[in-house]
């Protein structure tokens, strides 16, 4: 039985995710500084870490 990896048209799913309701996806507002955020955090944890161990 040969079958291919790829579905050839969204009938062919699951039963199971056929029976579910289409959800749109929505995409995720991001705050501009969010980048910021992560790199102060970062750089906190690493700075007590080092601090840590220099003690």
């Amino acid at each position: 039985m040969k079958r291919r990896l790829v579905l050839t048209d969204e009938a062919a799913g699951h039963p199971f995710r056929r029976s579910l309701p289409r959800v749109a996806a929505q995409a995720i507002p991001r705050s501009e500084d969010q980048d910021w955020k992560l790199f102060v955090l970062s750089f906190l944890a690493f700075f007590t870490c080092f601090y840590t161990f220099l003690l």
